[in-house]
């Protein structure tokens, strides 16, 4: 399997501007809290906390992770126990497994993917929010 089945995005020859996300391997075992200020791929498995603010976090096919995640962008082949937080979008692809609540302004779960939990989705202030404001 690609990287770019695999959620890793493929390397941009030549474009220093694109960075490739920090890579938690299959053979790693981290328990504690993870934080930083940029995008992140597990494969391994993770126990604790989780933090990347404003950028993307991947959890790999094969991954376990145990922890509470709060990131931009959530996208999950693997499996997390734990509630998840993301400020855009939380993915759960068909090979996901997700046991938690969810917080986030827009979801996608695929056919096949494993969810228990709740979501609560976050409107904020939308553009359908405020035409409707004007309209009245």
């Amino acid at each position: 399997m690609d990287d770019k089945q695999q959620g890793r995005p493929a390397a941009a020859a030549g474009n220093p501007a694109v960075r490739s996300p920090s890579y938690l391997s299959a053979g790693l075992h981290i328990k504690g809290e993870v934080t930083g200020n940029e995008d992140l791929h597990i494969d391994g498995s993770l126990a604790g906390s989780i933090s990347v603010g404003g950028f993307r976090l991947t959890v790999g096919k094969g991954a376990n992770v145990n922890a509470e995640a709060v990131a931009r962008e959530l996208v999950i082949y693997g499996e997390v126990k734990g509630n998840l937080r993301a400020r855009d979008l939380v993915e759960v692809k068909k090979e996901g497994s997700v046991q938690g609540d969810i917080l986030t302004a827009r979801i996608m779960i695929e056919d096949g993917a494993f969810f228990k939990g709740n979501i609560e989705i976050e409107r904020g202030n939308s553009k359908a929010g405020a035409g409707k404001d004007k309209a009245e």
